[in-house]
């Protein structure tokens, strides 16, 4: 597995114990202070990306939590139609 993949899971991880991207990005800003294999992971996955360090983390979270509601939208849009 990439280090990409990695850091995503990470994120994704995060995101999904806090179900608040104020609380997981506050973590997530704590955890990187402190490993700096971490910062560098997460400077080359913005990189890649094509985030902003500032904001990186944020928009992912924000981005993530967009695409799973509009799963459940799809699946309750489904349920009405029934």
């Amino acid at each position: 597995m990439s280090h990409a993949n990695d850091i995503t899971e990470f994120f994704i991880s995060l995101i999904d114990t806090h179900r608040s991207i104020d609380v997981a990005e506050a973590e997530f800003k704590r955890i990187v202070a402190d490993d700096d294999d971490l910062q560098q992971q997460y400077k080359d996955w913005c990189d890649e990306n094509g985030f902003s360090i500032r904001n990186g983390f944020s928009d992912f979270a924000e981005d993530y939590l967009e695409k799973c509601d509009s799963i459940w939208d799809s699946l309750n849009d489904y349920d009405d139609n029934e």
